[in-house]
């Protein structure tokens, strides 16, 4: 009978069997007639122990000399062991056949201490790398439970173009190509065409990158980036809101429950996310503005202001960065500033009109203020949904595109849609690199990506 190739985070089902490993060897360390291999897979990693006396002298002294990277087959018996290190931990291989694939070329990334420039210039090869690879991994999870969530209450996943005509939240951040003898734009976001698939299909939902032409440098932006984009029909914003934080638990609970080791890995606090259940604090702008003010002027008094846990507030060395009136759309430090009052997402909502998207519906009796909501993540990572409830008549919508200064002809189409059968509804973006940002807990969004794209990078 072959011996079965098994994958390392299936150790646990084959405790005394003979088994073969497909690995990578990610540390060793010799000892005497010991060595001691770092295999990884892809699933996890876990030690595979060579003892001397089962090896002819050249594949022992061949094996104490490989290099980190070098490719191999491994086979031995799975040996269940507490102690043994790895992910997941507790099961080793004792080592009885071992064949080299390949012997890699001297690896340039090494356990010393590498600049994030080398670092990203080497990301083909970064991502190898232990906390990379549970980034990564977390990554995959996060997007497996966001359309496991969407699928199983109603939602159709939508293709909407990547190729668009016109913008929908503003033209100062747009990538413009060539397309023929016109031009055309990547697109910021598939919601207009999801409004359209909504008076079809009632509840959609697409998924896929993104396009911001934004010249930011902080640790909180991509200019490619995957979201995810629910469209409802028959839905206003306070249903909106229920299904958010639903739908943010599911993943975050998701992760926990299926990520415990990537987590480790990661030294992530889990505490911080297993009360990370509905419902979320609601707050609103006018709200907020005055939270910020009242901050701000604290600091300035040398006051400690206080977070959730009764811990003084971090991040915010300057009191100036809080600074804020009436109007004025949040920066990072406003977002850390609040979310750190609170243990859980935080909704900001009833943003001003004036900084919002034009096809936001107006407040009935306050048309300075838009049924809009931001939701923040915990910890000071910000905002990881925008959503609000759309304009469902079509003059209003007309006049809004106008005042912001829009052709109209790109957007018949999207004013048509409130000509015929039109509802209220509502919708929001999850941005998939920020919410793995926070849930990981990681300082800097360009680790939540695979191979990020950057104001300064495009490479590799």
């Amino acid at each position: 009978m072959a011996t079965p190739i098994i994958s390392i985070n299936d150790l646990h089902a084959h405790v005394g069997q003979t088994v073969t490993l497909q690995a990578w060897l990610y540390d060793k360390t010799p000892k005497g007639k010991l060595i001691f291999l770092q295999a990884r897979d892809g699933t996890g990693r876990c030690q595979c122990v060579m003892f001397k006396g089962d090896f002819d002298e050249a594949t022992f002294e061949a094996a104490k000399a490989l290099p980190q990277e070098s490719s191999l087959t491994i086979t031995g018996v799975v040996k269940a062991d507490p102690r043994a290190p790895g992910v997941p931990g507790g099961f080793e291989l004792g080592v009885k056949e071992i064949a080299i694939v390949q012997t890699s070329a001297e690896y340039p990334i090494t356990p010393k201490e590498h600049g994030i420039e080398f670092l990203m210039d080497n990301r083909h090869l970064w991502i190898r790398s232990a906390r990379q690879w549970a980034l990564l991994r977390v990554r995959a999870t996060v997007m497996r439970a966001i359309r496991s969530w969407l699928d199983g209450r109603g939602f159709l996943e939508m293709s909407t173009p990547i190729l668009t005509p016109s913008a929908a939240e503003g033209t100062t951040n747009l990538f413009e190509v060539g397309y023929f003898d016109d031009k055309a734009y990547l697109a910021q976001t598939g919601q207009l065409y999801n409004e359209a698939n909504i008076f079809a299909f009632g509840r959609v939902y697409c998924f896929g990158p993104t396009f911001r032409a934004e010249k930011s440098k902080t640790r909180r932006h991509l200019t490619e980036f995957w979201m995810v984009e629910p469209e409802i029909a028959f839905c206003d914003l306070d249903q909106l809101l229920e299904i958010e934080e639903q739908f943010v638990s599911h993943i975050v609970q998701t992760v926990l429950r299926e990520n415990a080791n990537e987590l480790k890995t990661l030294d992530r606090d889990v505490s911080k996310l297993a009360h990370i259940n509905p419902p979320f604090p609601r707050i609103t702008y006018d709200d907020a503005v005055a939270k910020l003010i009242e901050m701000q002027a604290s600091l300035r008094a040398d006051t400690p202001v206080l977070r959730h846990d009764g811990k003084p507030l971090e991040g915010i060395e300057d009191p100036a960065l809080l600074d804020i009136t009436w109007g004025m759309d949040f920066g990072a430090p406003h977002e850390t500033a609040l979310t750190q009052l609170y243990a859980k997402p935080v909704f900001v909502t009833g943003f001003p009109t004036a900084i919002k998207a034009f096809y936001m519906e107006p407040y009935p009796g306050r048309p300075e203020v838009c049924k809009s909501a931001d939701l923040l993540a915990p910890e000071g990572y910000g905002e990881i949904i925008g959503g609000s409830e759309r304009i469902s008549d079509p003059t209003r919508l007309e006049e809004r595109i106008r005042e912001h200064g829009l052709p109209m002809d790109p957007y018949r189409w999207y004013v048509d849609l409130r000509k015929y059968g039109s509802v209220p509804h509502s919708g929001f973006g999850l941005g998939v690199e920020r919410t793995v940002t926070w849930i990981c807990g990681t300082e800097h969004i360009r680790e939540a990506s695979p191979f990020p794209r950057l104001i300064n990078r495009m490479y590799p």
